[in-house]
């Protein structure tokens, strides 16, 4: 079945200034897009570049069409306000149709079906993770409605993207992703998410339990936080925006996010983006680098989570293991997956001297064309000027932000309620439905906050010492919080990179 008609002057949002005689002009090259993103360090929203995709009329109704009853599957969860967050392995799963969802979400609660279990009232849906590869594996064509080169990768459609539908209060817990960063489109409905800088790393509490590979999960209910518990979060710094239908997100590498469903039905479309080359050629490079030792700190992750929760339960890998992950886990295949990650690793290093020349041939070149002093840049790279350099991209693309290009800024926190989420409302306050901001543009300071870390760890162990004596019973899990914290294994990650090294 064909993905549907590009989007018409009459059925596309109102585009403004790009709108010459019904032919939508987007605000930025595919080239400049990408520009943006390989060089942007805070999270933004992109306006007005996606309003001529065929997915732009993907609601739930018609993908319900499409799809022609074929079952997919629904993670159900409850609509609470406790401090405790819904893990995917708590929550309950069941196989429909989207139909038959459309008809349970209208608060119609079936006697018999896939939902009879479930009152509307107490529980949401939500359809999550779903590949289109494997959704729509015999409507190929569909792939196309999905224009991912319209932001400068060329080729990247449907193809390489996860479909989401959800009811209203759908959610995915706190988490970062290892590596990659994130482009979502929002198709039907809005969602709110909930953001924290990279930097707040200490102050999310993280952990690998569940655990899902290239996933890190926080302990901490972001939307109803126990700060008795967690009173570190505090000082983490929360960006909160409302994404509406056809804006598109950008999340960089490494920052933190929950992400809720606010209205009846959601319809989101995302791709995970591998960091590849970009002009800004010192980002690509530490980037890449980041990237392929962040694979090497997954390895090693997976492997001790297997290994110790699976001495603890053998027989109860689902406990711990998230749903979404269907690989072996025996501890020979996780050592195959540690032994490629390193082995990749060295190959990059072997091979990035090369991507510097590179790299570097092709900055000069557009450094020319935008008519800017190419000696003047070749001094300041001999005299150690990599972090003015930076310093230049992040303020270029700071430059750029307007009606199609809004950041998102930094949320006012408030006290937790007792009664719900710190947050009512639908959140139009931050972005509006035309993408205007109120508020300042607020720049994280990355070396402040790193400075910072230490004094986090002070303060968990001072917290830790105050813990009731009941409290103080030390788990497998607690084990692994400690083992598996990112500064640690970070460190054990290089101690391997470094004694590998000796027969580089």
């Amino acid at each position: 079945m064909a993905a549907g008609p590009r989007a018409t002057a009459d059925t596309a949002p109102a585009a403004g200034a790009g709108e010459v005689e019904g032919e939508h002009i987007k605000p930025f090259t595919p080239e400049k897009a990408k520009e943006i993103i390989m060089s942007l360090q805070q999270p933004a929203i992109f306006c007005n570049m996606a309003v001529d995709w065929p997915a732009q009329h993907w609601t739930a109704e018609h993908l319900s069409e499409v799809l022609h009853g074929k079952q997919i599957r629904f993670r159900m969860g409850m609509k609470r306000t406790d401090t405790v967050p819904q893990f995917e392995t708590t929550c309950g799963y069941v196989e429909a149709t989207l139909e038959e969802f459309l008809t349970w979400n209208c608060d119609q609660s079936p006697l018999s079906g896939p939902f009879r279990d479930y009152d509307h009232s107490k529980f949401w849906a939500y359809a999550d993770y779903k590949y289109f590869v494997s959704l729509f594996d015999d409507k190929t064509d569909i792939f196309e409605g999905v224009i991912w080169s319209d932001f400068g990768f060329p080729g990247r459609n449907g193809r390489e993207s996860t479909l989401w539908i959800g009811s209203m209060g759908a959610h995915t817990p706190c988490h970062l992703d290892s590596y990659g960063c994130n482009l979502v489109f929002q198709v039907q409905g809005r969602k709110r998410w909930h953001l924290f800088p990279p930097e707040d790393t200490p102050f999310l509490y993280p952990t690998r339990i569940p655990y899902e590979e290239s996933s890190v999960f926080s302990k901490i209910n972001v939307v109803n936080p126990d700060l008795k518990r967690f009173p570190r979060f505090c000082k983490a710094r929360r960006h909160m925006v409302t994404l509406n239908p056809g804006q598109v997100l950008f999340v960089p590498r490494h920052w933190w996010h929950y992400v809720e469903s606010i209205d009846p039905v959601t319809v989101s479309i995302n791709s995970w983006i591998e960091l590849v080359y970009s002009w800004a050629f010192y980002l690509f490079l530490s980037a890449m680098e980041e990237d392929h030792q962040a694979r090497v700190e997954e390895a090693i992750t997976r492997i001790l989570v297997c290994a110790l929760k699976t001495a603890e339960d053998p027989y109860n890998t689902r406990a711990w293991l998230n749903p979404t992950e269907v690989e072996e886990t025996s501890h020979e295949v996780n050592c195959r997956y540690l032994n490629r990650a390193v082995s990749a690793l060295f190959d990059y290093y072997r091979t990035s001297k090369v991507v510097e020349v590179q790299a570097m041939r092709t900055n000069r070149e557009h450094m020319k064309k935008e008519g800017l002093n190419v000696h003047n840049h070749m001094e300041m790279e001999q005299t150690g000027g990599q972090d003015l350099s930076l310093g230049v991209v992040k303020q270029e693309a700071a430059g750029l932000f307007g009606p199609d290009l809004v950041p998102v800024i930094l949320t006012s926190e408030e006290l937790p309620s007792k009664t719900g989420s710190i947050f009512e409302g639908d959140g139009k306050d931050f972005v509006g439905e035309d993408g205007e901001h109120s508020g300042k543009l607020h720049c994280t300071k990355r070396q402040r906050m790193m400075s910072k870390s230490e004094d986090a760890i002070v303060e968990q162990n001072a917290s830790n010492s105050n813990m009731a004596p009941s409290q103080t019973l030390i788990s497998t899990d607690d084990l692994l919080d400690c083992l598996l914290n990112p500064q640690v294994t970070r460190i054990v990650a290089q101690l391997l990179i470094q004694g590998r090294s000796l027969w580089f």
